[in-house]
């Protein structure tokens, strides 16, 4: 049975309060600790000037917390849209398609920042696995996980066919192939790495990993179906009464 099922309306109450008070303190503390990098970039933003802005870390993290609150809208919004189609999983499937876009895109365009040399240093390739790992460094391997992490963690959730581990593997190790071929022709003055692409794929299938406890609802409402309404049955036929 269903643990859920089981709590009374007080205790789901006090569970979900606990659970947003906690989601309140995590985001309080990353806030916290990446307090002073923004604060850095927030003059050169708020004024529209590119550069120390969107050619920045510190400037693409902090407009990507700016925009949470038109992405929640968006959710929302497509949500109350479908809802009001009678479709089945409405604010999952509109928080996975939101959710997907608004965390993959700044990773994205972080991996695309042009080094001091670019247009200058030729394009640098390097297909022995396992090498560039010890030059990455924690922070950069960590970033290699999180670049599609979102993409892995939502996209098995909006679209059946994705529901797999090695579905998302897959995906993730294509999107990053992408990725470092074009850093290679635009010459961006980056590494093209056979490991990023090994750390990008391994960072989407653990994020996967991680939302599969709500697969199963993906694989019973694939796309933007709506509720079959019930059709009425044939009447019963009165019963005769029995001959004497």
């Amino acid at each position: 049975m269903d643990h859920r099922a089981s709590l009374s309306p007080p205790a789901r109450r006090t569970r979900r309060t606990v659970l947003l008070g906690l989601a309140i303190l995590g985001v309080a503390s990353a806030l916290f600790v990446v307090r002073g990098p923004l604060m850095m970039s927030a003059p050169r933003c708020l004024a529209g000037r590119w550069h120390g802005c969107l050619d920045t870390f510190n400037g693409v993290v902090l407009m990507t917390l700016v925009a949470l609150p038109l992405s929640v809208a968006v959710v929302w919004a497509l949500a109350r849209r479908r809802r009001a189609a009678g479709v089945a999983s409405a604010w999952r499937m509109s928080l996975a398609e939101v959710g997907m876009v608004h965390g993959t895109v700044p990773f994205l365009w972080m991996t695309m920042m042009p080094g001091a040399g670019a247009g200058i240093v030729p394009g640098r390739v390097s297909l022995i696995p396992l090498v560039d790992l010890v030059t990455m460094g924690p922070v950069g391997i960590v970033g290699n996980l999180l670049v599609f992490a979102t993409l892995g963690f939502f996209a098995p959730m909006r679209f059946a066919a994705l529901a797999s581990v090695p579905r998302i593997l897959a995906l993730g190790a294509g999107c990053s192939v992408l990725v470092e071929v074009a850093q290679y022709l635009l010459r961006l003055d980056r590494v093209s790495s056979v490991d990023d692409v090994l750390v990008n794929a391994a960072g989407a299938g653990l994020a996967a990993l991680a939302s599969r406890r709500w697969w199963r609802t993906t694989a019973e409402a694939p796309t933007d179906r709506v509720r079959p309404e019930r059709e009425p049955g044939p009447a019963p036929e009165p019963e005769q009464a029995p001959a004497r």
